[in-house]
């Protein structure tokens, strides 16, 4: 369904004006919905976009344990030693850790806002202009993920703890491409060919990420020529060591990526845990279940040990399923507070529908967990549709310029999964080196593949079929929003290396400091939405 804008118009400034409202014919699920005033329906729409935003978080559970099994795997490398000619058998991490932060991490985090933006550009086809939806979607996120993150992270950390980044050089190449890349949008928009994308300009939009993926992995290696002289200091080669991850049952952890996903869930707390990527499990704990790769078992592996692996998994994934119907775990039951209690209860049966559904995702124990990767994301790209469709019928019945709704509801919602994995990973990582790269390259994966992407497709499209270049609608609006975006994000970066400097740290210390930072961050990102949505609103 294509977007109406009947009723509104393009005023002088490049901003859009309502000159009327009209009955909004077009629905969601039935025509009876147009019987409905717009009031209800609107109000209809937002609860279920909030709820595909609850699915947004729910789903990211499945991500993050695929994710966890991709990067810890390992490969097997035999070496001769010198001195005694023994061979020594050695596991080698397949994944460098800048490389899975940007790779993986920000690209799945980012992968509801990529999901978004290139179907709003496939909706698009044949059209000369490119919507606005993905582009308004990917650079309000960028602000959410700039600052509201920030001010969560900023706070997480224990009273007093400090964290900090320990890998300077990695973070500053990251920075720079998080920049640059706002930087090069805003060429594109009024510079180079204002008001228009040519082939050439999104073709090497998207080859950036390859050049932001090979400086980084120079900068961790520190490659000569292509590095800063910057030395690594208190990262330990594993991202939360054994000692410091326990898991539920007391023991500790053996797995190499336990950073993100170990969390020892005190059930005594007073407050649910909404933000925790793991609010959406109960009853079952999968950690003492053995890591099986079906898809690359060995042919030399007897067959009975390949029977139980395959009844291990049958019996995990059968697990998925009851423990989506759990509305209730043994953690929950010890719990003393009766109203605690039924906030839980109340939360997992809001959650039942999606977490049923997820359960259909294979068991992240196969195929190193690529399997369940791969469809983690395909789940996001369904959930984003239905966004698309729902943003447009929000406009249409509401008068409200789509490009203003994209750049703050559904910049905030389809950034969920950038919160949870920054806010874990401030919360159980020893620095803040993954909290804080997964928002600078989340910001950098929004423009290079976000963007690059969508008009890549719109571009190709429009140069084989029409020989015309892409038109970019409400480009004023979007480079006015880049410039606030520009001045904000030198405030925030400003606090954080004011805060490297006296506290000698980014994330945590004095509880006090800590939250005035916080409020400092979210001030940020209100002035970002305001002046953006007075700008589009043509009130300036």
């Amino acid at each position: 369904m294509a977007p109406i804008y009947s009723n509104i118009s393009e005023n002088m400034h490049g901003g859009y004006s309502i000159i009327g409202h009209e009955k909004c014919d077009f629905y969601f699920l039935s025509h009876y919905e147009t019987k409905l005033s717009d009031g209800f329906r609107a109000f209809l729409y937002f609860v279920a976009l909030g709820y595909c935003f609850i699915g947004l978080s729910s789903i990211t559970d499945r991500f993050f344990r695929s994710m966890e099994n991709v990067v810890k795997h390992t490969r097997t490398i035999e070496e001769l030693d010198p001195y005694t000619n023994a061979t020594v058998v050695k596991h080698k991490k397949v994944w460098n850790f800048a490389i899975a932060d940007i790779a993986l991490l920000a690209f799945g985090t980012s992968f509801p806002q990529i999901s978004l933006a290139t179907i709003d550009a496939i909706r698009n086809l044949g059209n000369l202009y490119a919507g606005g939806l993905g582009p308004g979607t990917l650079v309000g996120s960028a602000a959410f993920d700039l600052f509201p993150i920030h001010a969560v992270c900023v706070v997480v950390p224990k009273a007093g703890e400090l964290k900090k980044i320990s890998d300077i050089g990695v973070w500053l190449v990251e920075l720079f491409w998080s920049f640059w890349a706002y930087i090069w949008l805003y060429i594109i928009l009024e510079v180079w060919t204002p008001n228009i994308v040519t082939l050439w300009e999104a073709l090497f939009t998207v080859l950036q990420f390859g050049l932001l993926l090979v400086h980084a992995y120079a900068q961790d290696k520190r490659w000569p020529y292509l590095s800063l002289p910057l030395e690594r200091s208190e990262r330990p080669e594993e991202w939360v060591p054994e000692e410091t991850a326990p898991l539920r049952d007391g023991s500790r952890a053996h797995d190499r990526f336990s950073g993100i996903l170990e969390i020892n869930e005190d059930i005594n707390r007073n407050v649910v845990d909404f933000f925790s990527i793991h609010s959406g499990n109960t009853g079952h704990v999968y950690q003492n279940l053995p890591d099986t790769d079906v898809a690359g078992s060995s042919s030399e592996q007897p067959p009975e040990e390949m029977i139980v692996k395959k009844v291990n998994l049958l019996s995990i994934w059968k697990e998925q399923f009851v423990d989506a119907l759990t509305l209730e775990s043994p953690e929950s039951r010890k719990l003393n507070n009766t109203c605690l209690r039924l906030a839980k209860a109340f939360w997992h049966l809001l959650l039942a529908p999606w977490r049923v559904l997820f359960a259909f995702v294979p068991p992240y124990q196969i195929a190193h967990g690529w399997i369940a990767f791969i469809f983690s994301l395909c789940f996001i790209s369904g959930i984003a549709y239905i966004v698309t469709k729902l943003t447009d019928l929000i406009s249409c019945v509401t008068g409200i310029n789509a490009y203003v709704i994209a750049f703050t509801a559904l910049a905030a919602g389809t950034s969920w999964p950038d919160l949870v994995a920054s806010k874990i990973a401030a919360e159980r990582q020893i620095t803040a080196d993954s909290a804080i790269a997964n928002i600078t390259c989340s910001n950098s994966v929004n423009i290079y593949v976000g963007i690059g992407v969508p008009w890549l497709i719109d571009t190709l499209y429009n140069y084989f079929a029409y020989n015309e270049p892409l038109r970019i609608e409400n480009a004023a609006g979007l480079s006015f929003s880049l410039l606030v975006f520009f001045a904000t994000s030198v405030g925030c970066i400003g606090v954080l290396v004011f805060r490297r400097l006296t506290l000698g740290a980014e994330l945590g210390g004095p509880r006090l400091w800590a939250w005035i930072t916080s409020i400092y961050f979210m001030l940020l990102w209100l002035i970002f939405v305001t002046l953006s949505s007075l700008r589009v609103s043509g009130i300036i």
